[in-house]
C-alpha cells in the first residue's frame, strides 16, 4: 500500500464515478473558549445532543467522561455516524470531530453551534469529503 506524500490524494478505484460525495468529516478546533464550559461534563453533554439534533442526526447513545483534575470527553454516537469533543480547560482549547452520512445531514450547523455554545473566539475548521462506494448508502441498517 502506498503512503499519500502530504496534501497527495490517492484514488482507490479506478473509476472516480463509482464515488460518491454525502458523507462529510468535519475537524473543528475550537481556541480561546469558556474554560468552565469546557469542564463541565453535563453540559458538553447536553451540548453534544443538541448540536447532532441540529445535524439532523439520531443520537443512539451519548457517553462522557470527566478528568481530574479537568478535562472532558464525550462522544455522541449517531447512526448516521458520530460526534465527539475533547477538552483542555486550562488551555481554553478544544477538539472535535464530526462525521455525518447521509444526504440529509447538516454538520455544518452543529459545529457552528459549538462554536457559540462553547464561546470560542476563534476557531479552525477542516472538511473532508468521504467517498464510499455507491452501494453503501443503498444498503439498509437498523438499530434496536
Amino acid at each position: 500500500m502506498e503512503v499519500p506524500k502530504k496534501n497527495q490524494i490517492l484514488h482507490s478505484f479506478s473509476d472516480d464515478n463509482k464515488l460518491i460525495h454525502q458523507s462529510k468529516h468535519l475537524l473543528l478546533e475550537l481556541y480561546r473558549c469558556d474554560s468552565e464550559k469546557l469542564n463541565d461534563e453535563s453540559f458538553l453533554r447536553c451540548t453534544l445532543n443538541r448540536a447532532s439534533k441540529l445535524a439532523n442526526a439520531t443520537v443512539l447513545n451519548l457517553i462522557s467522561n470527566k478528568f481530574e483534575p479537568q478535562g472532558v470527553t464525550a462522544i455522541a454516537l449517531l447512526a448516521e455516524s458520530h460526534i465527539s469533543i475533547h477538552t483542555w480547560p486550562e488551555s481554553n482549547y478544544s477538539a472535535v470531530d464530526i462525521f455525518t452520512c447521509g444526504q440529509n445531514m447538516m454538520p455544518e450547523l452543529a459545529s457552528q453551534y459549538l462554536i457559540k455554545s462553547l464561546n470560542a473566539e476563534e476557531h479552525s475548521l477542516r472538511i473532508i469529503e468521504r467517498n464510499p462506494p455507491v452501494e453503501v448508502p443503498k444498503q439498509t441498517r437498523t438499530f434496536v
